[in-house]
């Protein structure tokens, strides 16, 4: 394969021909295409050429890109190393003293990182993940590729099972604690007393599989064992449980709060049993709620033993509240998780408004005539007014009473 330099950008690039549905390192596709006499009529939307060279031709195409195929596949190769070692590449069969050139991801790799015709990488890292391919140092032929994924192996999975619709069965799921980078593959086991059983895998989510009771009430404990495998090693865990224990429903569904009309320190609160759950009847809930004024962080709380509804009595008038309720079988089991928290206010009495013009008249007429001098004011007092310098300073305490009065009308 003849490699070409990007214009602009240091390093070399591996010329794409997957477009082509070419992938020989040997051969430039058009070269091969004019020496194998490609007629117009077959391949370039020309005249027919003569009917047995066309189909000498398609097959002796076919021949040369199944072989390349293959020859590229024999060279390609998925080298998983983990965090922090020191990477050893090997230039397919070529010499230790063979002169090549390595690329990463088509860029060309520092000699200083050469040992002869081997590539080492030290203390790698998940940045340095990628295609590396080898080249023949005189004909730039691609002499051998891989694709190195840097990754660590598998911690203990955290692995949880839960019966949400007993009593049908129950689901176990799966996690890592930490990413790998790399691929990894889960085996789940569950075994009853002696007998194995069938986790059945869910589509969605892929990390859970699910059990059916065979046998109800049973008091044999049930062991599962998860383990999880990749290129860079593997590690398990293992739960072991009674059927009771881990009886879990669903948060109750379609909280509602509402205020009670004309009870300012009331709330009705009324809720679902979960969907999941299959059997109400047969297996009762009961249910635990609480709740609190926003003000406050400290949670009021009341378990009710039957019903779907209760009435909030002791709420403080026009405070906002935030509400919830958690589910759990009347005998076995765990409480559910709290549902989704629903907000209400007590209801409150709305301010009376004026609305009609008798009112506005009355109450214009009832300010006016109950107008009374401050008690700081004094009126003229006949007794003690002596002479018209007296009778003046009456006028002007008159005067001053009626402009104040004015104002008020």
């Amino acid at each position: 394969m003849l490699r070409m330099r990007r214009q602009g950008q240091p390093g070399w690039k591996i010329p794409d021909l997957t477009s082509e549905g070419w992938t020989s390192s040997q051969k430039n596709p058009p070269d091969v295409y004019e020496k194998l006499g490609t007629p117009q009529g077959l391949w370039t939307g020309g005249e027919m050429a003569n009917p047995v060279r066309s189909a000498c031709c398609v097959v002796l195409a076919a021949v040369v890109v199944v072989y390349a195929q293959r020859h590229s596949q024999q060279d390609s190769h998925v080298q998983y190393e983990r965090v922090g070692a020191d990477v050893t590449m090997k230039c397919g069969s070529m010499d230790w003293d063979a002169a090549v050139t390595w690329t990463a991801n088509g860029t060309d790799i520092d000699e200083s990182h050469l040992n002869g015709s081997y590539l080492i990488l030290k203390n790698v890292d998940l940045s340095q993940s990628g295609q590396y391919s080898c080249y023949e140092g005189s004909s730039w032929h691609l002499k051998y590729q891989t694709y190195l994924r840097v990754g660590t192996p598998p911690k203990e999975p955290v692995l949880m099972c839960r019966s949400n619709n007993y009593p049908k069965g129950f689901y176990c799921s799966w996690h890592l604690p930490t990413p790998t980078y790399i691929p990894n593959t889960f085996n789940i086991s569950v075994i009853h007393g002696t007998k194995d059983m069938v986790c059945e895998k869910d589509a969605v989510p892929k990390n859970r599989c699910h059990i059916r009771y065979l046998q109800l009430f049973s008091t044999v404990k049930y062991k599962v064992t998860l383990t999880v495998t990749n290129a860079l090693g593997k590690n398990f865990t293992t739960l072991t449980f009674d059927e009771f224990a881990i009886v879990k429903p669903d948060p109750p569904e379609s909280v509602v709060a509402k205020p009670v009309p004309n009870n300012p320190r009331r709330l009705e609160v009324s809720w679902q049993n979960p969907s999941s759950w299959p059997d109400p009847e047969s297996f009762p809930l009961k249910f635990f709620l609480r709740y609190r004024p926003l003000i406050l962080d400290q949670w009021q709380h009341v378990e009710l033993s039957d019903g779907t509804s209760h009435t909030i009595t002791d709420a403080y008038a026009g405070k906002e509240y935030i509400i919830q309720v958690a589910a759990k079988d009347n005998d076995i089991g765990t409480w559910s998780d709290w549902s989704v928290a629903v907000h209400a206010t007590p209801w409150t009495e709305e301010p009376k408004h004026l609305t009609t013009e008798a009112q506005i008249t009355e109450t214009t007429s009832a300010s006016t005539s109950s107008f009374m001098a401050p008690p700081t004011t004094k009126i003229c007092d006949k007794g003690a007014v002596v002479g018209s310098g007296a009778m003046a300073v009456c006028w002007t305490a008159g005067l001053v009473v009626a402009a104040y009065s004015v104002l008020f009308i």
